[in-house]
């Protein structure tokens, strides 16, 4: 895993997702704006088990994702302001044009690799904690 100092340097932010397995530390990219949601995680073909992607919008409410040009499989973690979890797509299959709705409202996506949310026991209701989210 990176020092705090290296993943800054890289623009990572730290993220930690409690499950009743306990914590579980990543270090995830931002996409906070227009042009990094549109392109998110498109075009990669590896990302280190650690790691991840934030997407953060302005409001809470539903959104859905596709994973056209995505060439890794990813575990889609809906989240509520709070840093609750209100829903999990799990394994959304590379390269594909189907549309994963959240299931409702949600402010924040955590994509993370294939299989995590199930190897650490995510499930709705635990909490995702990052700067983004109010305590």
């Amino acid at each position: 895993m990176l020092t705090s100092l290296a993943a800054a340097a890289q623009g990572l932010e730290p993220l930690e997702i409690t499950t009743a397995s306990g914590a579980h530390a990543f270090q995830v990219e931002i996409a906070n704006n227009e042009a990094t949601r549109e392109k998110g995680l498109m075009f990669r073909r590896f990302m280190p088990a650690d790691r991840g992607m934030l997407f953060e919008f302005e409001k809470n409410q539903p959104v859905a994702f596709w994973m056209k040009n995505t060439y890794i499989p990813l575990d889609m973690v809906f989240i509520a302001p709070d840093g609750r979890v209100t829903h999990i797509a799990a394994k959304a299959e590379p390269l594909s044009e189907a549309v994963v709705p959240s299931g409702g409202p949600c402010i924040a996506v955590l994509e993370l690799n294939g299989g995590v949310a199930a190897r650490i026991g995510l499930a709705p209701g635990d909490k995702v904690q990052a700067a983004f989210f109010k305590p």
